[in-house]
């Protein structure tokens, strides 16, 4: 029961931290990366559809992204979901492909996305917590119902506090990570 609750707490520890690295991917950092186009959905027919199941992506440039439409019908409604999204990024088409330029950042919009990574890594970090109290929680239960005796409650509390304090750590890397590849010129 105990060793089931350590791997369910690792489990969802690691999602909290793979969930912050996939939401720091979309965060951009003046170079091309599809990642950046992930949240964008395109109305297709009525759908609302990723924009990377209706054409092929790639990156030409370092600092530039192509979309190729498998239908050249749907140009103008990617480009208004490419504009619509709050990334700031300027579509143009030549009438078959999409190019989308990344533009330079700025000294003031990198020491923004550092503000808005570290906003984002600390919700990871509350995440994790939350965790830990579920556990913590989950603990105090099986011990309520004499599952566990009182030394080994204390002792799986002080477990589940080593893993939650490797996460942090974890999340204080990504975020050491991204902030130099974001204030990178």
């Amino acid at each position: 029961m105990v060793q089931e609750l350590r791997k369910k707490t690792n489990d969802r520890m690691t999602g909290a931290v793979d969930a912050l690295r996939k939401d720091f991917s979309s965060i951009r950092t003046g170079r091309a990366s599809l990642a950046l186009l992930d949240g964008i959905s395109v109305d297709y027919y009525g759908t609302f559809t990723p924009i990377q199941q209706l054409a092929s992506l790639s990156i030409p440039e370092s600092r530039q992204i192509a979309i190729q439409p498998w239908e050249h019908r749907i140009i103008p409604e990617m480009e208004k979901a490419i504009l619509k999204s709050d990334l700031g990024l300027t579509p143009m088409n030549d009438g078959k492909i999409i190019r989308i330029n990344i533009p330079i950042l700025t000294e003031e919009r990198r020491k923004h996305l550092v503000k808005v990574v570290k906003k984002r890594a600390e919700e990871g970090k509350v995440a994790v917590r939350n965790i830990r109290r579920d556990s913590n929680e989950e603990l105090k239960k099986l011990e309520k119902e004499k599952h566990l005796s009182e030394d080994d409650a204390k002792k799986e509390h002080d477990d589940i506090q080593k893993i939650t304090d490797s996460f942090i750590k974890k999340i204080d890397e990504v975020l050491q990570h991204k902030e130099k590849e974001i204030m990178e010129v």
